[in-house]
């Protein structure tokens, strides 16, 4: 896994061992990037669900002003901050290490926001025939995630095809990637003025 644009193109980031982590495949974060374009130069960035913070790297690499990870596991922030200081990003970004609805909760309460919100969460099960409980549709579902996102910014979401989400409001499906088993949901907000793809 390697950092796949900007100033520390091809930078390897060290990912934690074993089955916790499934980061986001090198091919599936270049189609993001060259659909987000311009987008990411001067933003402020949340990944959540961070595991490596190979996405906020990734954005701090192609011009984002500063990006926050939050991740649960104390091992895995510690390889994401091990990641951003050999990649000399560490001034650029902070590692909550805490849950990511709790999180979220805080984040809203304080009236913070980010032109940019990445989530590629654990994938949920085959939901066929009933609602999808993933963490997907979870935070599609939260409330308080909608306050985050800064006027004219982004929500994007990754799942995998087996799990159906609902799309709810005040969310918008701009644009869908599809790579292998995976799906990357581009949203807005309904009423945003943005006009950029």
């Amino acid at each position: 896994m390697r950092i796949t644009g900007g100033k520390a193109v091809r930078r390897l980031l060290k990912v934690p061992r074993g089955f916790d982590v499934r980061p986001t495949p090198d091919l599936v974060k270049q189609a993001v990037f060259n659909s987000l374009g311009p987008r990411v130069v001067g933003a402020r960035v949340l990944e959540l669900f961070a595991g490596s913070g190979a996405l906020s790297l990734d954005c701090l690499s192609r011009g984002a002003t500063s990006a926050l990870c939050v991740e649960k596991s104390y091992k895995h922030a510690e390889f994401i901050r091990g990641n951003a200081a050999a990649a000399g990003f560490e001034s650029n970004l902070e590692v909550r290490t805490q849950d990511v609805f709790t999180m979220v909760h805080q984040l809203a309460e304080s009236g913070r926001q980010f032109d940019l919100i990445l989530a590629d969460p654990p994938y949920g099960e085959k939901n066929v025939g009933r609602r999808s409980t993933s963490f997907a549709q979870q935070l599609l579902d939260d409330p308080h995630l909608p306050k985050l996102l800064a006027p004219g910014g982004r929500f994007i979401l990754g799942h995998t095809k087996r799990d159906t989400l609902e799309i709810v409001r005040p969310w918008r499906e701009v644009k869908t990637l599809k790579h292998g088993d995976s799906l990357m949901r581009f949203l807005d907000l309904e009423g945003s003025a943005s006009s950029l793809p």
